[in-house]
């Protein structure tokens, strides 16, 4: 289970920013106090992983020896990760409540996208689900902006005003990224900016998951994709000004979903008797039924399934802490009637209307440790 309040990755950014100093921050990760910060989002890299291809990371692996890691949240997916990041907020609280869930509209939103999920042309929804309406709490970037810490982004180019950037990361200055060059070389570059004055700079890298789902983590081109991250860690760690620091976590880890454990919805009938919506990922579903046919659903999937995934009701689910200690109101209907977490190998595929994500080799999501289990590493600088 994800360990809010103090081992989630909801609790770094609120860690950091007390430690910078920010009135209304609670250092509950016992970070030491610094002046400037680049935290390093790698995508997809579980803290298992990387044990597992120490060889492949020398200097990540080298901070991780004596480090202890601390947990996605639920559902381990980027974006209610990065969500938790930039808000400092469980799903439960912010309401990315997965990769696809549903809108007060009745429709899945793709939450990377901000567009529709489904078969069919996508379409862009910032205008019908406003990403500040969606997510409507002042993120913990505006309030460290506020109090007039230098946030800064080191993302990709193609992310700057998107929804879930304008959801998750608002009060942070984009500063674009085409590769991991650049990605060293602005990150470097903002902490270099306002000498001796506090600066938070968040840096995002995603090609390690890509390839993951692609290849399947632990693969030749996941792991020779790992040396090179490894390579830019340590980069910017080198070029560190005096009272910063590099931290680094991941969104998730991973794990494969071989084709003999994929159960198909979109070919089992008795899944779909009942079913109006199927929100979420292959790992974690939202299961939206029918008026009334919730226990029917429940029961028939628990059939079928058995032993593969954990099923609870959406009360269920919120009662156990899955999402948060707390859920708002705007968060819980975009919740599953039903929410289904895989276990083991297990994945829960749409051949009809997600072709290309049923194909993919790497999935994660759910609340096995290989996906949730995420690193907190620490470099401060040597100079």
């Amino acid at each position: 289970m994800p360990r809010y309040g103090g081992g989630a990755l909801a609790d770094v950014v609120p860690s950091l920013l007390a430690g910078l100093g920010v009135p209304g921050f609670t250092n509950s990760l016992a970070l030491d106090p610094l002046r400037k910060v680049c935290l390093l989002l790698v995508d997809g890299l579980g803290w298992r992983l990387l044990r597992e291809h120490a060889e492949d990371a020398p200097f990540l692996a080298s901070l991780a020896v004596g480090a202890e890691p601390i947990t996605a949240g639920f559902p381990a997916t980027t974006a209610t990760s990065v969500t938790a990041i930039g808000t400092g907020l469980p799903s439960g609280q912010h309401g990315i409540v997965g990769f696809s869930f549903r809108t007060p509209d009745g429709e899945l939103v793709d939450a990377l996208g901000w567009c529709t999920h489904g078969t069919g042309s996508k379409v862009d929804l910032r205008e019908r689900f406003v990403p500040e309406d969606a997510q409507p709490s002042p993120t913990a970037l505006q309030r460290a902006a506020d109090a007039g810490v230098h946030v800064r982004l080191a993302i990709p180019t193609q992310f700057q005003g998107t929804g879930l950037t304008r959801a998750a990361l608002r009060g942070g200055e984009p500063r674009g990224v085409f590769a991991l060059g650049d990605l060293a070389a602005n990150t470097l570059r903002v902490l270099d900016e306002n000498p001796g004055e506090r600066t938070l700079c968040y840096a995002y890298h995603a090609d390690v998951d890509l390839l993951g789902h692609v290849y399947g983590p632990g693969s030749l081109a996941w792991r020779l994709q790992l040396g090179h991250v490894d390579r830019l860690a340590a980069t910017i760690a080198e070029g560190l000004p005096r009272d910063a620091a590099l931290v680094v976590v991941a969104d998730h880890g991973m794990v494969s979903v071989p084709e003999e454990h994929r159960v198909d919805f979109d070919q089992e009938p008795a899944l779909r008797d009942g079913v109006r919506l199927l929100g979420g990922e292959v790992r974690v579903r939202h299961v939206y039924t029918e008026p009334g046919a919730t226990a029917d659903v429940a029961a028939a999937w628990r059939d079928l399934l058995g032993d593969r995934a954990w099923i609870a009701t959406r009360e269920q689910a919120i009662d156990d802490g899955w999402f948060g200690p707390e859920v708002a109101d705007h968060a819980r209907p975009r919740i599953g009637d039903l929410v289904v977490a895989c276990r083991g190998q297990t994945g829960i595929v749409r051949s009809t209307v997600e072709p290309i994500l049923s194909r993919l080799v790497g999935q994660h999501a759910s609340l096995t440790a290989d996906e949730q289990l995420v690193p907190l590493l620490v470099c401060p600088s040597t100079t």
